[in-house]
């Protein structure tokens, strides 16, 4: 089995699971059928066109930086009559950075790093008007799994995010939420494992999550300093 790690990072993000009519919320993290709807309008493939491979794919993500949530309020009118149609909520991650990663066969994994080197839709966090920031794709690990590959990858939040934590210490702790099942131990429940993206009837089914907690270095954190260092010997 194999990798592919992702930095999903922009002004906004939107990760919805349970949104429904006029109030559309985010999760904290990247859903795996957010992740899964990017990587497959990477490949080009249509809204209607088959799932079952990329479903199948194990499914991480690291909290690097947690963002603010914001809340957007969104009129409309109808185009003919001019009857103004119920406000909307939609709410937002603002200033988010996440590694996200996917496990699966080593001949898909490395479709998938490919279709994201040169997209032929371009990539966006959960809804269109977010786009990233930053090349989505980092690399494809062949030798660790994928709660390994989250644990190893360097802390990728912005420079200005790790400066000001840099008194937090030599390390950082960081949320994993990995996919799981019942026998991983206690796992909670999201309604985000895709079964059909076709606009007439999405259908998403549950998936286990463990979270767990991981440190990881902290490169702003100041070193040690020695007062005797400049003291030459007798």
């Amino acid at each position: 089995m194999s990798v592919l790690l992702m930095q999903l990072a922009g002004p906004l993000q939107s990760w919805g699971s349970s949104s429904r009519f006029a109030r559309r919320t985010t999760e904290v993290a990247p859903t795996k059928s957010g992740v899964v709807g990017l990587l497959a309008a990477a490949q080009g493939r249509q809204r209607t066109a088959d799932l079952s491979d990329l479903a199948t794919l194990r499914f991480g993500v690291r909290i690097d930086q947690g963002g603010t949530v914001l809340r957007d309020f969104q009129t409309a009118h109808h185009f003919a009559s001019g009857e103004a149609m119920p406000v909307s909520h939609r709410f937002y991650l603002a200033d988010a950075v996440f590694v996200a990663g996917v496990e699966g066969d080593r001949a898909l994994i490395e479709d998938l790093h490919a279709a994201l080197r040169a997209p032929v839709y371009l990539p966006y966090l959960g809804r269109r008007s977010c786009p990233p920031t930053r090349p989505v794709e980092l690399h494809v690990d062949h030798e660790r799994s994928l709660q390994q590959a989250l644990e190893r990858e360097p802390w990728r939040a912005a420079r200005w995010y790790q400066r000001r934590h840099r008194n937090a210490g030599r390390t950082i702790e960081l949320e994993l939420l990995v996919e799981a099942d019942a026998r991983d131990g206690q796992v909670d429940s999201l309604r985000d494992q895709p079964l059909s993206f076709d606009p007439l009837h999405r259908r998403y089914a549950l998936r286990g999550v463990r979270r767990s907690r991981v440190s990881v270095p902290n490169p702003y954190a100041p070193r040690d300093h020695d007062p005797t260092s400049l003291l030459g010997g007798a």
